[in-house]
């Protein structure tokens, strides 16, 4: 299993060197957040700080938990994407979902998709976007919610060391749900979530075990690498750390990204801290 931080809080100073921080002490990924306008918290656009991060780094996985893809233009998105790709060296992944609803990016604002059904419908057009652009070819794509005729995209991102050319794309998916699933199984990687009212509370090992299977059973076996990626706060006591990731990775866990959501208690200084102690790795 791999082990990432989320740059939760702080300047954007504070937040790159926190990448530069993970990378120095053994983290194998950097994540920061996309979101406009969330209970009035600070939040910096996650491209700057990906590309800031990307040539600050040599070695750590980047990206973002989660992107909102619905509210964004794909080929724009697709375009931004490669481009810190690039600065990388091919580091780059790209965790992508509905969205918060709660964001006043979408509530607020008149022509954002304002239902779950229309931000998954976007969702899918994008995901059709981003899968073509990155091939470098002249494409069209007739979606629910967009028509593209005739674009392409270039360069292409960085080839990866299994040949891929094309940046992953871990696709959120609320578990057992088969749509939501089966739309993840189609990329490279799910960020698994319970449906419906359980939807915030984490994952145990059980539940990873049943994803992978689900994963394994309607996913082609030669369909090629597929990441299952949890995040969520590490117990503090970094024994209890240890237990809690290495029972995620028996189930078939292959990230696991700690993520501090409470500004209270997710100071910058704290943050820094927790990531200078290192991965809780055996």
């Amino acid at each position: 299993m791999r082990l990432g931080v989320v740059g939760s809080f702080g300047t954007v100073h504070e937040v790159v060197d926190l990448a530069v921080e993970a990378e120095g002490h053994g983290w194998d990924g950097f994540f920061t957040w996309d979101g406009v306008d969330l209970g009035g918290m600070d939040a910096w656009d996650p491209w700057a700080v990906l590309a800031a991060a990307a040539v600050r780094t040599e070695r750590v996985t980047l990206g973002a938990l989660v992107f909102a893809l619905p509210r964004r233009r794909p080929w724009v998105f697709a375009k931004q994407a490669v481009t810190v790709d690039h600065l990388s060296g091919g580091r780059l992944v790209l965790p992508v979902g509905l969205g918060v609803p709660t964001d006043r990016a979408v509530s607020g604002v008149s022509g954002e998709a304002a239902t779950l059904r229309e931000r998954a419908e976007r969702l899918d057009d994008a995901l059709a976007v981003l899968e073509r652009s990155f091939t470098g070819d002249r494409f069209d794509v007739d979606g629910g919610h967009l028509r593209v005729d005739g674009l392409q995209l270039r360069p292409v991102p960085v080839t990866r060391p299994d040949g891929r050319s094309r940046i992953p794309v871990w696709v959120v998916g609320s578990f057992p749900s088969a749509r939501s699933m089966g739309r993840a199984v189609r990329y490279d990687g799910v960020v698994p979530q319970h449906r419906g009212e359980r939807a915030e509370q984490p994952l145990d090992p059980q539940d990873v075990a049943d994803v992978v299977a689900w994963v394994r059973e309607h996913r082609p076996a030669d369909a090629g690498p597929f990441d299952v990626v949890l995040h969520g706060a590490l117990p503090a006591d970094r024994g209890a750390a240890r237990e809690h990731v290495a029972a995620l990775a028996e189930a078939g866990a292959t990230w696991f990204v700690d993520a501090l959501w409470d500004p209270a208690t997710a100071t910058p200084e704290a943050l820094l801290a927790r990531v200078r102690q290192g991965p809780p790795v055996p």
